[in-house]
């Protein structure tokens, strides 16, 4: 359920940008997948993975990393949202953030 949640936020909050976006989803044939992949018109590409846990393990980017490998330069960003409190960098253009950042405000210092 957090997943369609999650996939649903970002597609609607889409509405709102200035440019056209297309979503796909990406899975292999060895189960290898990314639950939302985002894709600009100039050819740019975001991946999302969501996770209903607060926690991460390596494993839980192997789709990520798997598209970012294949697609190169194109792959912008890729990031997995999860139930935990804490954004971060985990890798070479992979990040973890909290699924709740998608409606909450930032803080009024940034």
């Amino acid at each position: 359920m957090v997943e369609t949640f999650v996939v649903n936020e970002l597609i609607k909050q889409a509405g709102w940008a200035e440019s056209v976006v297309d979503f796909t989803h990406f899975r292999t044939r060895d189960q290898r997948e990314v639950d939302l992949v985002i894709e600009s018109g100039e050819g740019d590409v975001i991946g999302v993975e969501v996770k209903a846990k607060s926690s991460i393990e390596e494993a839980d980017f192997r789709g990520l990393c798997l598209l970012r490998d294949r697609l190169g330069s194109t792959f912008v960003g890729g990031v997995l949202l999860n139930l935990g409190q804490q954004s971060f960098r985990h890798d070479d253009r992979l990040f973890v953030m909290p699924a709740d950042r998608l409606w909450t405000p930032l803080p009024t210092s940034w």
